[in-house]
């Protein structure tokens, strides 16, 4: 469902030197796959992320999405590939302040062209516990509550692979059990793979495939922490 082979992603310096901080000869998860992704802070795991997401460009390498090659589409169309195929929950949840929970919803959908599905966005809402929060706006929202709305956004348009960064990096200890628990779950009912990034080793011991980036980067974690996007 995913596949990465020779993926490489540096940046610029002053000096006109580059900054390594991916080098990955292969990755893959199948479809429907839950696999957690920990590493030393700085490492290049947001890095990762943005560039299965279309978000960054590697520098050379192959990143495939269900046969599509995501390395020889435009910048444009990476995001449109994103839009359609990939949910992405961000640590800092990224929503939109001026609008409520449901037209944070229908927005990811209108992302991707197929227009608003009310009733697809009603239900998410409904799933992740919100459904007497449909019409608040953010600041009216929990720190929880805001993840649980962009837990739906991110799965508004049945995507084949959810990206989750840190989903609980600003959720109070009481209730990050429960947003791991909702990702899983919304996961495994939509058949959606998951790649999650990690710090907590409580949380990776509960998936059956857990990955060091590490193990499977050549790139040593002190040479890519100064290039990192986290």
């Amino acid at each position: 469902m995913l596949e990465i082979t020779d993926l490489v992603k540096d940046f610029p310096l002053p000096d006109r030197s580059r900054l390594p901080v991916l080098d990955i000869p292969q990755f893959s998860i199948s479809a429907a796959e839950q696999v957690v992704l920990i590493g030393e802070s700085g490492g290049g795991k947001t890095t990762l992320l943005h560039c299965i997401a279309g978000i960054t460009a590697p520098t050379s390498g192959r990143i495939g999405i269900n046969g599509l090659q995501l390395t020889k589409l435009s910048e444009a169309g990476r995001d449109r590939v994103r839009a359609a195929r990939i949910g992405y929950v961000f640590q800092t949840f990224n929503l939109l302040p001026g609008f409520s929970a449901l037209e944070n919803v229908w927005l990811g959908m209108s992302f991707a062209g197929k227009g608003h599905d009310r009733n697809r966005a009603v239900d998410l809402l409904q799933r992740v516990g919100l459904s007497n929060r449909l019409h608040h706006k953010p600041h009216a929202l929990s720190v929880g509550q805001q993840q649980r709305v962009a837990v739906a956004r991110a799965l508004a348009n049945r995507p084949t692979l959810l990206l989750a960064d840190e989903p609980t990096a600003n959720i109070d200890p009481a209730n990050q059990q429960k947003i791991i628990d909702l990702i899983r779950d919304c996961c495994r009912e939509e058949e959606v793979a998951m790649l999650m990034v990690t710090h907590s080793m409580q949380i990776a011991e509960q998936f059956d495939r857990v990955e060091r980036l590490e193990e499977i980067n050549r790139v040593h974690p002190d040479e890519a922490a100064q290039g990192d996007q986290e």
